[in-house]
């Protein structure tokens, strides 16, 4: 027995049925490929899983291994074809590799540990030696891998955001178990069509046992939770409520300012940026801007002053204070006399029974936020997505905390 081949068995962790027939090292493109050939005897059909005999053997393939050293390392074998009486003629399967890929086990586990490390696929495919099609099949097996071992019993707090797909107003839905913070699924679009589809990722006993949601008020997203998800209770949470504020209160400056700026008063000028921070999250320069601008006639001090005052919602005792709260701030904010204001205050009474949902389930759409940055990140190193089936792909990869390692078998 060659000494090398016998090592490089040893190394690959064969079972009796293989063994090494040749070791060729390729100094011209700094490569190393390895002969495996089958020693015969009785075969197992891949289906049934039944003893059969042999039929014929197909023609030989490659698998992409873990480099030896510096050197890039193929395994190249002739798989026997199995002839079972139920199944019919089958391609064996081989120790080394999955089904249908061109990656040993080994090399598939790399692979996804690099993509995981690097956050960027054409880093990790510069690292790999690979293209973007072979990256794309590997996390593609990954994915489809961890999708088949997860289990999603015991979910009990659930979120659905929307999330920019590309450049314009083409999104996607995206749904969180924030018990076990992952993503469960992503759909295209943000209809209730779309949010159906995202539903039945659950099964019917499963949605059933979902004690809350938290959610925009996107009214597609309430009528498909509604629908599907009938036991569990609708949850606005502060991040919604801040962000159409902060928008309130942005409509407001620029029109005070477009109306300033044409009298040559520049006193809202630079504080675009200023205005979207919490008050306690000011520095010492921004604390004095923001009180010269609270004693000032300004309309934007108002709006301000009337967005801050809001969050001492979110610090009421329980849902009774908390509704008490909302009546004594809504009729400051109708009367404010400042339309974008009271716009976004019509909407949060409309919308009351979801926002005081918090205070029985203290749940927020914070772990979706989160997730958000992350996705905005896998977008932006990807340069956008053109596919939806690409896009769905990635942050299933990323964010679904799936079990994507391949079972190596040990012998």
């Amino acid at each position: 027995m060659n000494n090398l081949n016998e090592h490089y068995r040893v190394l690959l962790g064969l079972d009796e049925s293989w063994t090494v027939s040749d070791v060729d090292l390729q100094l011209e493109d700094n490569s190393v490929v390895i002969e495996l050939s089958h020693r015969g005897g009785p075969l197992t059909c891949p289906e049934c899983q039944g003893s059969c005999g042999k039929a014929d053997t197909a023609p030989p393939r490659s698998w992409r291994h873990l480099d030896t050293m510096q050197f890039k390392t193929e395994i190249r074998a002739a798989v026997p074809r199995c002839r079972c009486a139920r199944c019919g003629v089958k391609t064996v399967a081989v120790p080394w590799a999955g089904k249908h890929s061109r990656f040993t086990l080994m090399f598939e586990a790399f692979g996804i540990r690099v993509l995981q490390a690097a956050a960027n696929v054409s880093r990790a495919a510069a690292l790999l030696d690979l293209n973007w099609e072979s990256v794309h099949t590997l996390i593609e097996r990954a994915v489809a891998r961890g999708i088949d071992r997860r289990t999603l019993d015991e979910i009990k707090h659930v979120g659905i955001d929307e999330k920019s797909l590309g450049k314009g107003h083409d999104y996607v839905s995206v749904l969180t178990d924030q018990d076990h913070r992952r993503v469960l699924d992503v759909t295209k679009d943000r209809t209730i069509m779309a949010t159906d589809e995202l539903w039945q990722t659950l099964s019917e006993t499963q949605r059933n046992a979902v004690e809350s949601v938290s959610l925009d008020m996107w009214q597609a997203f309430m009528t498909s939770t509604s629908k599907n998800a009938p036991g569990a209770e609708i949850v606005h949470d502060k991040f919604h409520v801040s962000k159409y504020l902060n928008e309130a209160v942005d409509k407001v400056r620029r029109r005070e300012h477009r109306e300033l700026k044409s009298e040559g008063d520049e006193r809202l000028t630079g504080l675009r940026q200023l205005l979207l921070y919490n008050e306690e999250n000011l520095d010492e320069d921004g604390q004095v801007e923001m009180q010269i601008l609270q004693k000032s006639d300004l309309r934007t001090g108002r709006a301000w002053a009337i967005k801050e005052n809001f969050r001492h919602f979110w610090l009421s005792a329980d849902s009774e204070s908390a509704g008490e709260f909302f009546r004594s701030w809504y009729g400051w904010a109708i009367r404010s006399r400042l339309e974008p204001i009271k716009t976004v205050a019509r909407m949060l009474k409309r919308h009351l029974p979801g926002l005081l949902s918090y205070f029985r389930h203290h749940v927020t759409n914070g772990l979706a936020e989160g997730f958000n940055s992350k996705i905005q990140s896998i977008k932006s190193a990807a340069r956008g997505f053109r596919s939806f089936a690409n896009y769905r792909l990635r942050i299933l990869f990323y964010c679904g905390r799936l079990n994507l390692l391949p079972e190596i078998p040990c012998h």
